[in-house]
């Protein structure tokens, strides 16, 4: 297998800092090596490879760009290119860790108690225990301010009521981070696996992130002790908080995505012979490489300047929602074009960027759909909220 080598038209290299390069290098590597050879199977089966959480975090891949009590704390164009790189091997392997660490690990350090950071970031960050993310219902997905997910107080805890739906990684997760209202206000909650009246059922069926884990969590009255509310969690801005951090891998992520698509069919476009000439001898060949290379770089770009934000503490939400609009989207579109220059071959799991396309079906609607994302810019724009 011949080490993949990026795709870099702008010469953005030069921008990098030395750490950013190691980050990406080590990423790349441990994807080419440790993932891509069995990522087949796993799609076909519908498993996740947990053998390689403990090397995930050995390496600093869960939570990398948060610091204290013993975290990473790289910047965080180093941790968009980690995503980057994870999800060049698949999305179901970028989501894991992003919701390990943006969705359980960051909400824990910005929102949790001194006891709850001292023991559950060491044993996320290390993969000894893994994370889930509990705020989507069946019925308030883009509406999650309706949420029908109740907690009442019982003596000296909680007892919650509830069903949360498309949960990634909630069937193995060691740790539930449950999005419940209490007397009315949004709060989170650590809800602990084998706590009475807590069920995870994993999804079956799906046709897109078939290699991760995606469940069902039932809460029939579980119960929940005091000290498992996170206490600075309130409010649904916290949760909106929380999101906004995963969606940043999700803006480098789905680069990954669209490059490996993109040097795939560059690489078979030259060797594929058609009437005699190879498929990238054809003007219509060339002009789909060409919008596919140009939109690539545009996300990069994109990308690159969103984290210069986030780095200065200057990243808006409605930023994100471009970033997250624009990439994710192009992703998708460079994927089916990637599958439509393979031709018959680009519907055997042989080829990636069919994997690839399915799996962005999913990275385009979770974390707000491109249309939400869309209304959170026109309001930013207009100051008129045509959402609701």
């Amino acid at each position: 297998m011949t080490m993949f080598k990026g795709i870099d038209y702008y010469d953005i290299e030069s921008e990098l800092s030395q750490e950013a390069r190691l980050v990406r290098d080590t990423a790349r590597a441990f994807v080419e090596r440790e993932f891509l050879p069995s990522i087949r199977e796993h799609y076909r089966a519908g498993t996740f490879p947990l053998e390689l959480v403990p090397r995930m975090g050995a390496l600093g891949m869960f939570g990398a760009n948060l610091s204290g009590y013993g975290l990473p704390a790289i910047d965080n164009i180093s941790y968009g290119l980690l995503m980057q790189e994870l999800e060049r091997g698949d999305s179901g392997l970028r989501s894991f860790a992003s919701v390990q660490g943006a969705l359980v690990m960051y909400p824990i350090l910005t929102f949790g108690s001194e006891a709850q950071k001292q023991r559950w970031l060491p044993l996320l960050a290390s993969g000894r225990a893994i994370g889930c993310f509990g705020l989507t219902e069946h019925d308030h997905g883009s509406d999650p301010a309706g949420m029908t997910t109740r907690a009442v107080k019982r003596g000296n805890g909680y007892l919650l009521s509830g069903v949360k739906m498309w949960i990634t990684n909630g069937a193995v997760a060691d740790l539930a981070l449950v999005w419940a209202k209490l007397d009315g206000e949004i709060r989170g909650f650590l809800v602990e696996r084998g706590t009475p009246g807590f069920t995870a059922n994993e999804v079956v069926g799906k046709l897109s992130l078939r290699a991760s884990v995606t469940a069902e969590l039932v809460l029939d009255e579980a119960f929940v002790p005091e000290e498992n509310l996170l206490p600075d969690a309130v409010g649904l801005k916290s949760a909106l908080k929380c999101l906004n951090q995963a969606r940043y891998g999700i803006v480098w992520g789905a680069l990954g995505a669209a490059m490996a698509c993109f040097d795939e069919v560059l690489v078979h476009s030259a060797e594929r012979m058609v009437f005699g000439r190879p498929l990238a001898a054809f003007q219509l060949t060339q002009a789909k490489l060409a919008d596919m290379l140009t939109e690539i770089t545009k996300g990069q770009l994109l990308a690159l300047q969103l984290g210069r934000l986030k780095e200065l503490g200057k990243m808006r939400p409605e930023q994100v929602s471009l970033a997250k609009r624009n990439n994710v989207r192009m992703a998708l579109e460079t994927a089916r074009t990637a599958r439509g220059i393979l031709g018959a071959v680009g519907i055997s799991d042989e080829y990636q960027s069919m994997r690839h396309m399915c799996n962005l079906e999913s990275v385009d609607t979770y974390e707000g759909t491109y249309e939400i994302h869309t209304l959170a810019l026109g309001r930013d724009l207009t100051g008129i909220d045509a959402i609701s």
